[in-house]
């Protein structure tokens, strides 16, 4: 017990305290999210365009063209290729033109989203400004230190300014937690393996 309280009360308290806020925001943005666009039909109409598109065209891409009867004559194999192709470039197109229909409906809960996370960042921003919340276990690349120690004072390579902290905890954080809720992106959808994916829910 005293170890525990010692831990939370101690040099890791206020690294903790940001990783707890940076859950909490995560999980409050998530919900505004599922609140303004993922629980309405026409987002999961749009959803559902995806994945049966994605479906098709993996299936038909990873079809081997020479399926073909051993019979056929070239020129007819290079028509029946020739359609295919075209076919393809058409399913392609359709899932583009889903994807950025998707992207589109996020813009309304991506305001507000981004106001929230202002305002978070803003009170963190009050509370730790100028001291270090954490220590990093390894003296970072100089490119990395400007962004870790960035407004600190001292000349420690390993201490950890609170926005460093706060950009680890939401890009992991949220990721994950859009995961483990089935908010991930349509699987084989344009941007769907970017940095920062865009949270989709999954429809049954």
């Amino acid at each position: 017990m005293t170890t525990a309280t010692s831990f939370f009360s101690g040099e890791y308290k206020d690294g903790l305290t940001v990783v707890g806020i940076s859950f909490c925001t995560a999980i409050l943005c998530e919900s505004i999210s599922w609140l303004l666009i993922y629980r309405t039909s026409s987002y999961k109409s749009l959803r559902s365009t995806i994945d049966k598109a994605s479906k098709k065209l993996e299936t038909m891409k990873t079809t081997p063209s020479h399926e073909l009867s051993s019979s056929s004559s070239a020129s007819s194999s290079s028509i029946k290729k020739s359609s295919k192709t075209k076919k393809i470039d058409r399913v392609e197109t359709s899932l583009k033109e889903s994807t950025r229909d998707l992207s589109l409906s996020k813009f309304k809960s991506g305001a507000v989203v981004a106001g929230v996370l202002f305002v978070v960042f803003g009170l963190l921003n009050s509370m730790f400004e100028g001291r270090p919340v954490a220590k990093l276990p390894f003296v970072p690349f100089p490119l990395i230190k400007k962004m870790s120690h960035r407004g600190l004072s001292g000349d420690d390579p390993t201490d950890c300014a609170m926005a460093f902290l706060y950009l680890l905890c939401s890009i992991s954080i949220r990721t994950n937690l859009q995961k483990f809720l089935g908010f991930a992106p349509p699987r084989g959808a344009p941007g769907s393996g970017g940095l920062f994916p865009m949270p989709d829910p999954k429809t049954n």
